[in-house]
């Protein structure tokens, strides 16, 4: 069996990003008087735009949510992840197996605004594998966990969405890869799935090394079939 496409996530799939924008996003939530920890706040927001929870954060900070607030939210964000931002361990071996095994068609398809996404997969030698295809949530008509970012991937790379293999860490994530028809992956570094729970994932995984051996196995698969 092989996919007829690979759609990887970004936070937190291929970039360690989420203490660092969470880290930023906590302290500058602290300012306008939300505290919590940082667990706390990552807890809460991985996986969903800031921009998508005004709400809650005017009803906490007593605050709106204007537009010079996200832009100095950005700017300080970006900062921290041109002096901070690590790969995800094995991100570049998995991307390479993607890649050969999808004959190319792979895509990032993030929850985040372009020019983070762009910024970060330069920084760790990931943006030619994605160039010209990747999509931001923030250019869709809905964000995650609505299917419209898969969506849009699976019709540029002229695949059936029910023959997409998606990447998500998040439960956000996967339940937009789902509501797309896509098969998820969950990757989970950090523990052993609960926060997929309820969620028909395929499969959950726990380095990103691993996916070429996952790949390979599925096209033998396929073969012996």
């Amino acid at each position: 069996m092989k996919f007829q496409a690979v759609l990887f996530d970004c936070d937190g799939v291929l970039v360690d990003s989420e203490p660092l924008t969470n880290g930023v996003l906590r302290d500058m939530l602290e300012e306008r008087g939300w505290r919590m920890t940082q667990a706390q706040c990552m807890d809460f927001f991985v996986g969903k735009a800031v921009k998508d929870e005004a709400a809650v954060i005017e009803a906490r900070t007593g605050q709106p949510l204007t537009e010079d607030w996200l832009h100095a939210f950005r700017e300080r964000r970006n900062a921290a992840l041109r002096a901070h931002l690590k790969v995800v361990p094995g991100a570049h071996e998995g991307v390479t197996a993607a890649f050969a095994h999808a004959e190319g068609r792979i895509a990032c398809a993030s929850g985040a605004d372009r020019f983070k996404v762009e910024m970060q997969l330069e920084k760790v030698g990931l943006l030619p594998h994605f160039a010209g295809r990747i999509f931001s949530g923030h250019e869709m008509p809905r964000s995650k966990p609505a299917p419209d970012v898969y969506l849009a991937a699976a019709l540029h790379l002229a695949a059936s969405p029910a023959q997409c293999l998606v990447i998500e860490d998040t439960a956000t994530g996967a339940q937009a890869g789902l509501a797309a028809g896509a098969t998820v992956w969950a990757y989970c570094p950090h523990g052993d799935g609960r926060g997929f729970a309820g969620l028909p994932v395929a499969r959950v995984f726990s380095h990103m090394a691993d996916l070429p051996a996952l790949l390979a196995r599925l096209e033998a698969q396929g073969a012996d079939a």
